[in-house]
């Protein structure tokens, strides 16, 4: 099987030209200004820009347990129609991913039904490190600490837990950072004084600055006490960026820090107008943080671009603010957000691609992903910058059915998904001929 990618703007570990791709099988096989193949089907992509696969390293797809909100299978056609073509899926389904049996039940679950490439992370909780120390790190992206609430018992708030982990575990560990303690004071001190008017509005309030700046900065301390690879996930607040290195190279790194696209492109005044659709945790915050996470994104205090993609139904989200659950359906839109970034001038196509798609390779240590390369697996995304779309429920890939952009405009649109060397999505739709394939790691 051979494909070419013709004319297409390639766009590529910080470089911009016109070329041909060569796909044979599962993998690119030869750049070239120009490829002439007998037999190969071309696909011509003049106008258009190709770039590697997006990596997202933060998802919640919901299975299993919780079908109504999500499953691996509607979520990886989501991605994919997205652009994104691997995914690393979170601990927090039900029952939790905190044994190695539990963890490799998704791996099958995903080699079944995943359109897009696949990881998923071991969670750690209070008494779990002897099954956490089981985990591959060839075969597993890395461990989940929620140090902040979540699903069942997977808040990690005792010390000695957390110098157990940070001290014995080789992987990389990655971090959900907010202080329970903090939160947990400040909604009591809300509701005493709102009651039943506790809104939307007050969620940056009670998950507040000083709650992630307190969690990030002991995860930070643990760390460089040990050692530690350390990733802390959804920076939100300007007060945390300080904790963030940008004078050596991302391989040197030992500490590293992702930004979500909810938090570069919303901000606390749309509470009034979306209310619980972008209650998030940590919480979407006032337009200075935002500003300031982009400007450290660009300077490389942050290191990867993700979404934190976390469906709930829309009934659940239109329940009382005290009732309604956290997180934002994004994971098909991302590339489209970062690209109206671009047109606004607010960043370049060669840093986009860095910081989705080579920094989550680099970071996690991904196997022949994440770069356009001869030899790479073929993940390929074609980005129409011509093609403008508005958001509507029509569209949405989500099984949720919704999203915080509906109605929302965008300069650009997908036109062509390889996932693998598998031409998985197009404008006309999907191929699910063949599935996607488990993501390895160089230890």
């Amino acid at each position: 099987m051979k494909t070419i990618i013709k004319k297409g703007t390639i766009i590529n570990e910080g470089k911009s030209f016109v070329g041909d791709i060569l796909i044979e099988n599962d993998r690119i096989s030869k750049i070239a200004d120009n490829i002439d193949v007998p037999g190969a089907i071309e696909i011509v992509a003049e106008g258009s820009f190709v770039l590697p696969g997006i990596i997202d390293d933060q998802v919640h797809f919901r299975e299993p347990g919780m079908p109504h909100k999500a499953s691996i299978y509607t979520e990886a056609r989501a991605a994919v129609a997205g652009g994104v073509t691997s995914f690393m899926e979170m601990p927090n389904t039900k029952p939790t991913a905190t044994t190695q049996e539990r963890l490799q039940e998704k791996y099958e679950i995903a080699k079944k039904w995943s359109l897009a490439n696949y990881s998923f992370y071991m969670g750690a909780t209070n008494d779990n490190l002897e099954e956490v120390l089981k985990t591959q790190a060839k075969d597993v992206c890395g461990i989940k600490i929620f140090m902040g609430s979540s699903t069942g018992n997977m808040l990690v708030d005792n010390r000695a837990t957390l110098e157990g982990i940070f001290s014995n575990t080789p992987m990389l560990i990655a971090t959900h950072c907010e202080d329970e303690a903090t939160i947990r004071k400040n909604m009591k001190d809300f509701e005493e004084k709102f009651g039943e008017d506790l809104n939307a509005t007050h969620h940056p309030l009670i998950r507040s600055v000083e709650g992630c700046y307190l969690s990030s900065s002991m995860a930070k301390a643990l760390a460089e006490k040990h050692g530690s690879r350390l990733h802390i996930l959804h920076i939100s607040t300007a007060k945390e960026l300080d904790l963030f290195r940008n004078d050596i190279p991302l391989k040197d790194k030992k500490i590293t820090a992702e930004v979500c696209v909810h938090h570069l492109h919303f901000d606390a005044s749309q509470y009034e107008s979306l209310g619980n659709k972008i209650k998030c945790n940590p919480a979407i915050k006032e337009a200075s943080n935002k500003e300031a996470l982009f400007a450290a994104l660009l300077d490389d205090r942050l290191d990867v671009i993700a979404t934190d993609h976390a469906p709930h139904t829309i009934e659940e989200k239109a329940r009382h603010y005290t009732k309604a659950p956290s997180g934002l359906p994004l994971v098909q839109h991302s590339l489209n957000i970062m690209f109206q970034f671009y047109k606004q001038g607010k960043i370049s196509m060669e840093k986009i691609v860095e910081k989705m798609c080579h920094a989550p390779a680099i970071l996690f240590n991904v196997e022949d992903r994440g770069y356009l390369r001869e030899g790479y697996k073929a993940d390929i995304v074609i980005l129409d910058p011509k093609d403008a779309y508005m958001v509507s429920k029509e569209n949405i890939h989500y099984r949720c059915g919704w999203s915080p952009l509906e109605r929302k405009t965008f300069d650009s649109k997908i036109s062509h998904t390889f996932v693998s060397g598998h031409l998985a999505y197009t404008a006309a739709g999907f191929n699910e001929n063949k599935k996607g394939e488990r993501m390895s790691f160089v230890v």
